[in-house]
């Protein structure tokens, strides 16, 4: 398979999802991540942006994304807009801890979960970025995982 459709399939993948959970949130209620969505819009605009207008923003931010993935326009400003999302998606960790962490060290709430789920949208966005920097003519690519042994010589002293 090469490295271009595996792209594909992440990029239309990634549209999907951004083009429905976008779409959720035109509807006050649906989606599940509104009220998490309102409030840090609202503590990141500085009170700016209030919860019905902060959504709606989001929607059309989040449908225009997934719309340029599935439809394959303007790829690098489809990129920067989502990975630039991303990043934000993380804030609710620093404004909202007690949302996000529970009692025991390291343990995430379901909020929490939802929201470190996110390293693997920005590692695809990442990964999206780069193969977009591929000129079109290298259809040859290939993704190969392969290891290939190395010779490794291991010495033990004896202990005195």
């Amino acid at each position: 398979m090469t490295i271009h459709s595996i792209a594909k399939i992440m990029r239309l993948s990634i549209g999907l999802i951004f083009f429905w959970f976008g779409m959720l949130k035109f509807f006050s209620g649906v989606s599940p991540a509104e009220a998490l969505a309102s409030m840090t819009i609202q503590s990141l605009s500085f009170g700016l942006l209030e919860p019905p207008l902060s959504v709606k923003l989001l929607a059309i931010w989040e449908v225009g994304v997934g719309l340029g993935f599935l439809l394959g326009i303007f790829p690098r400003a489809v990129i920067r807009l989502f990975i630039l999302h991303m990043v934000l998606t993380f804030s609710p960790l620093i404004l909202f801890p007690s949302l996000c962490f529970g009692d025991a060290p390291f343990s995430l709430t379901i909020v929490g979960q939802y929201i470190i789920k996110n390293l693997l949208f920005l590692a695809s966005g990442l990964f999206l970025c780069s193969v977009t920097r591929v000129t079109n003519n290298d259809t040859s690519a290939q993704l190969h995982l392969s290891v290939q042994p190395k010779e490794t010589v291991t010495t033990f002293k004896e202990a005195p």
